[in-house]
């Protein structure tokens, strides 16, 4: 019964789940930014290739 109501206090592994869960939207947005300039930059450069023609 103590090892049962001693795991129920342990948080560590709660906490690492968090910082897990933290860090995937953190990197979720910066994939999603970055592929948002990247298409940005693209049109850009085209349009000024299709202006230098």
């Amino acid at each position: 019964m103590t090892l049962f109501a001693r795991f129920l206090k342990d948080e560590s592994g709660a906490t690492a789940i968090e910082y897990g869960l933290i860090a995937s939207l953190v990197a979720v947005a910066i994939i999603t930014g970055a592929g948002a300039l990247g298409n940005n930059l693209n049109n850009t450069f085209t349009n000024l290739a299709g202006k230098m023609k």
